[in-house]
């Protein structure tokens, strides 16, 4: 894997967007490095301290191998942020916000994850944006949304997947003494981020497309972490619509499929999704126990489903007398949806995770080559790509400032005051 080059231009489906991201730590964070891998230029306003995850560690990377006194960069930090242009401002100063506006008026898109509220008492509300910038996108990230009686509350991931139910559902069986858990990921923050990209690639298409009833025109969209975990317990929401019982924890067994769980092998093992009646056929065949694909009992999936404390002791001990290797051999073979148990580290550098080109080395200004996740989406006529490492924190504040208007002696004003 080479290194990819700092001074690669923009690409992208939206090379040629200028994105001011007011943003900090995760939702925000990680949706405008969406927009940024699809060719955005983005400018990271940071505070004067810097991005919160920017000390989050450990683990840092370089840490030892730097200056004796540096303890290297916050590995959660770098995890969201490439491809991102910094600027450091005070904003709590006229002088900062007098940057923010004239950033503000060139941009396409704002994103901003302020406390509710926050943003306006800074001299940043809708009215006062409309008129800096009537074509601008503004994306306001939040916790609970900006209406209801928990519109006020801060938003941590870890607190909303227990207020949105899914931590309910997450973990070892309750029959097994199992207890709510977190996901392993700060996964109410990632598809917060994922929705608010959407919402701002629509913003951006309506904007641009004649017949729109937003064309020409920039609009707000909220979204809120709560709203975001709420909608990706999709099927979970719909089961307990459908029977006005909340779903429980079943560990990592599916509430609709039956098998769609982990089996222990001889030595280890595997996941195993029977998403289908021709693969539970396959299934038992691979397995050696064909007569179980015609008990009336496991027939269909529903069936199954009904009777899933008889069935699974039957495929639990017919498992567990062979190897990972073996069975995931035969599945594959029955062309049964199947897989190993892998950790991190193996899962990214597996052979097709390799092969996807989702592990890219990429030049950063104090460590060296680094790596970092690649892209998911693979566009054929217009890429994404990964062109500069995660940014020191102001590393492009006099070349913003001077695209912005400044001049040189403005700037150094601007250091001196410690506005920027």
């Amino acid at each position: 894997m080479s290194p990819t080059s700092r001074t690669a231009p923009p690409s992208g489906p939206l090379a040629g967007i200028l994105v001011a991201d007011c943003s900090t730590v995760l939702a925000g964070p990680y949706c405008t490095m969406l927009l940024a891998d699809l060719g955005a230029d983005v400018i990271k306003v940071e505070p004067p301290e810097g991005d919160g995850t920017r000390a989050w560690g450990p683990p840092w990377v370089g840490a030892g191998r730097l200056a004796p006194d540096d303890p290297g960069v916050a590995a959660y930090y770098l995890a969201v942020n490439r491809n991102k242009r910094s600027i450091r401002l005070d904003l709590k100063t006229e002088p900062g916000r007098e940057v923010l506006r004239r950033l503000i008026g060139r941009a396409d898109a704002l994103v901003e994850n302020f406390r509710v509220g926050g943003f306006e008492r800074l001299g940043f509300d809708d009215a006062t944006l409309s008129a800096l910038n009537p074509a601008l996108i503004h994306l306001a990230i939040s916790g609970y949304g900006t209406t209801g009686p928990d519109a006020g509350k801060p938003g941590y991931d870890f607190v909303v997947q227990a207020a949105a139910g899914l931590m309910s559902i997450t973990g070892q069986a309750d029959d097994a003494g199992g207890e709510p858990t977190k996901v392993g990921v700060a996964i109410a923050d990632v598809v917060t981020g994922l929705h608010a990209a959407v919402a701002v690639l629509a913003a951006l298409a309506g904007r641009e497309r004649a017949g729109s009833p937003a064309h020409g025109r920039g609009q707000r969209i909220d979204v809120s972490i709560l709203e975001s975990t709420l909608a990706v317990l999709v099927n979970q929401a719909q089961n307990a619509f459908a029977t006005g019982v909340a779903p429980g924890r079943r560990g990592n067994a599916h509430p609709n499929i039956v098998p769609y769980e982990s089996f222990a092998t001889a030595d280890g093992a595997i996941a195993v999704a029977v998403g289908s009646e021709r693969q539970w056929g396959r299934f038992c065949a691979a397995l050696e126990i064909p007569d179980l694909a015609m008990d009336p009992r496991f027939a269909t999936n529903a069936a199954r489903v009904e009777h899933r404390t008889a069935l699974r002791p039957i495929l639990a001990e017919r498992l567990l007398a062979a190897s990972t290797a073996d069975l995931l051999q035969r599945l594959d073979a029955a062309e049964v949806p199947c897989g190993p148990i892998d950790d991190v580290l193996s899962a990214l550098t597996s052979d097709q995770a390799r092969a996807r080109g989702m592990v890219v080395d990429v030049d950063h200004p104090r460590l060296g080559p680094i790596r970092q996740v690649g892209v998911p989406f693979k566009l054929a006529g217009t890429p994404a790509s990964i062109r500069s490492a995660p940014p020191l924190l102001g590393e492009h504040t006099d070349a913003v400032l001077a695209e912005l208007g400044f001049g040189t002696e403005a700037i150094a004003r601007l250091h001196t005051d410690g506005v920027v």
